[in-house]
């Protein structure tokens, strides 16, 4: 039974990483529209289909409880908004850098956001960081500062997607709201902004809901459950395996996103890339090797 749960956690794992690791595919196809406008579709999208989902869980008597209990402290109404301030940012990054032929700058935001973790556990939990951990952030940064010098930039996609991310699980870590109550919740906050902003580019509501062909009205559409089936795998692989495991998973993301930039989007991948790039495979295992525990004295 144990050996079946695990696997059915695996499995939603390789299934949740697969689905962020491909959504490259799914914003290229939404290229033409502008990133803020999509962004605009995928919060109002995943909002009604989060409604259908719950309704269809029975989950809707749940959710008003949440509501009730989150009226009743403030303190976790302001974390949501906090949380959604944060993955809107992420969202529209990612949209925004996809159309502009960045995904492999993208796929590099997610490779070092572990290690942005360990530093915002660092800066806002004051926790202590071992040699390995040390060593582990100084070849991150030395990857990060052999694009900088190679290209004259800084590699500010990179950065802020994964700072956003880390930001965003530090806030939703405080605010301990469940994945689905969160989500709907978050997108509840930002449902507003995102209507008004849909009205003032459209000017009416008639001409929001008109599209050039049926195709891009289903992408858009569909939009919702692209944000909300891999959270909801995730959400059902972290109740099954255990966190080291998931951690491990969650490299199929950027590994995808950078096999889609260079062989499939045909994005430039130089000799500075992989110099940066080992420097930040290697921080990553020395990250995710454990020391072995010393046997106790009997």
């Amino acid at each position: 039974m144990l050996q079946d749960e695990r696997s059915k956690g695996i499995a939603a794992g390789i299934g949740a990483y697969s689905l962020w690791g491909l959504l490259p595919i799914y914003w290229k196809l939404l290229g033409e529209i502008s990133a803020g406008e999509v962004l605009a579709h995928r919060i109002v999208w995943s909002f009604l289909f989060l409604i259908l989902l719950f309704w269809a869980l029975r989950k809707l008597g749940t959710l008003k409880e949440d509501l009730r209990y989150i009226k009743d402290h403030p303190k976790i109404s302001a974390g949501i908004m906090l949380s959604a301030f944060f993955i809107s940012i992420n969202w529209i990054l990612f949209i925004w850098a996809v159309a502009a032929e960045r995904v492999v700058e993208v796929s590099l935001g997610y490779y070092i956001n572990p290690l942005i973790n360990v530093v915002l556990g660092v800066l806002f939990f004051k926790e202590s960081l071992s040699n390995r951990q040390r060593t582990a952030v100084g070849l991150a940064v030395c990857g990060v500062l052999i694009l900088t010098i190679s290209f004259g930039q800084i590699p500010y996609v990179a950065l802020a997607l994964a700072f956003s991310f880390g930001m965003y699980g530090l806030v939703k870590k405080q605010t301990q709201i469940g994945a689905m109550t969160g989500l709907i919740l978050e997108t509840m906050f930002l449902l507003p902004p995102a209507i008004v902003y849909l009205l003032i580019i459209h000017r009416d509501l008639s001409s929001i809901l008109y599209l050039p062909d049926l195709s891009t009205a289903l992408l858009l559409a569909g939009t919702g459950a692209a944000t909300a089936v891999p959270l909801l795998l995730f959400g059902s692989a972290a109740r099954l395996i255990p966190l080291s495991l998931l951690g491990f998973l969650q490299y199929i993301a950027p590994t995808s996103m950078l096999f889609l930039g260079v062989l499939v989007y045909g994005e430039p991948f130089t000799a500075a890339h992989g110099a940066a790039f080992a420097f930040i495979w290697t921080a990553l295992l020395l990250y995710s090797i454990r020391p072995k525990r010393k046997p106790s004295a009997a």
